[in-house]
């Protein structure tokens, strides 16, 4: 049974150091890059990449021991509601929807302090995201960008996706400047939109967790971003209270297989876990749909066509929901932070072949999802 709001696991959190990689012997080979290094490195006419020691390495020596119970602190739940610390006069507040994203401008994040943190987590779990404009974060060192991540929860290390060389816990989303493939990734289909919320197939899925900009096409590839408690909050009351005491399965073998037949790496073993399809934010109190068509793969006790019949009901109203759904158009020195567990989001592949998008993400685990009892 999944914790209530009230109780803790009693695991002690391990360091990041002590998730650290194992070595096996005779396999430190990399795996195939996706990318042309050389017009990474400023060859074949392209400008270099803006930030080269954030470019994606796939080390085969990297392997890792099952993840192990933690107990996670949500930082949000004491924070002052005003926000004193985080939004100091003279900062620029924009709310972009109604219940989803806001615009921050006047603030550095690298100059906050413990109680400004907190007010984040609770921002960011009241607006579900929020994008911080010009900051210096990507200029910190590595290890000062995931020193200020950690604060918020255990790194999660990917099982499969590229990172910058010496640091797994970064988990990077790039398509470089030498690589013409957009064509070919719509030749077998129609849209690029693909609603999840990270890895959600772990026991402790991510939470409050950060994305920063390191190079960006011309114009496109904005990310899109749904509000998953108020899609709950759209439901009827019979609807919900019918959702309510159902566990749906998230796996992560379908991600290593991917990885394996295109050559890339398994730094652990997959995981199939179940989390409540409505869980409940530990700092809000609010319920929020927890299914997505990466991950989710079949509801507890459900025969097939039952499980499936609700779920694609789930998937279409979170993806047609376009009143309770946020764009964000990334701007160099764009931070954004969102809530894992409230939300859902899509990349969007729009930009020009022969363009670089290159981001960064820290993405520190939450708590176990947990259902409240239902409230009509």
């Amino acid at each position: 049974m999944a914790p209530s709001a009230i109780e803790t696991v009693t695991v002690p959190v391990p360091e990041v150091s002590a998730l650290k990689l194992q070595v096996l012997k005779g396999q430190y080979k990399e795996a195939p890059t996706t990318f042309d290094k050389d017009a990474e490195t400023g060859k074949k006419g392209f400008e270099a990449a803006k930030y080269p020691h954030y470019l994606p390495t796939w080390n085969r020596g990297q392997y890792y021991q099952p993840l192990q119970p933690f107990e996670h602190v949500d930082h949000g739940k004491d924070a002052d509601p005003s926000f004193p610390n985080l939004l100091p006069e003279g900062s620029t507040v924009t709310h972009l929807t109604p219940t989803i994203g806001t615009e921050v401008k006047g603030i550095q994040l690298t100059s906050l302090n413990s109680a400004g943190k907190d007010e984040l987590a609770r921002l960011v779990a009241e607006r579900k995201v929020v994008a911080f404009r010009n900051q210096d974060f990507a200029d910190l060192p590595i290890e000062k960008a995931l020193e200020f991540g950690g604060y918020f929860g255990r790194h999660h290390i990917h099982p499969t996706s590229g990172s910058p060389e010496g640091h797994p816990e970064i988990h990077l989303v790039h398509r470089g400047a030498g690589d013409n493939t957009i064509d070919q990734y719509f030749a077998n289909r129609i849209s690029s939109v693909a609603w999840h919320s990270d890895v959600s197939y772990e026991q402790q899925p991510p939470g409050t967790t950060f994305l920063y900009i390191l190079d960006k096409p011309e114009t496109g590839g904005d990310t899109l971003f749904v509000d998953a408690a108020e899609a709950y909050q759209r439901l009827s009351p019979l609807f919900q209270e019918r959702l309510h005491g159902l566990q749906a399965t998230h796996s992560g073998i379908e991600q290593v297989n991917a990885s394996a037949a295109r050559g890339g790496i398994k730094r652990r073993e997959p995981v199939v876990n179940t989390h409540p399809i409505v869980r409940t934010h530990p700092t809000t109190g609010e319920k929020a749909l927890y299914v997505n068509p990466q991950f989710t793969r079949d509801i507890v006790g459900l025969k097939k066509e039952e499980s499936d019949a609700i779920l694609k009901f789930l998937y279409d109203h979170l993806a047609y929901g376009a009143d309770f759904q946020t764009r964000v158009k990334w701007e160099e020195g764009t931070v954004v932070v969102w809530d894992n567990r409230v939300t859902q989001h899509s990349a969007l592949i729009d930009w020009k072949d022969g363009q670089r998008r290159h981001l960064a993400r820290i993405t520190p685990q939450a708590e176990r999802p947990f259902e409240t009892p239902f409230k009509a």
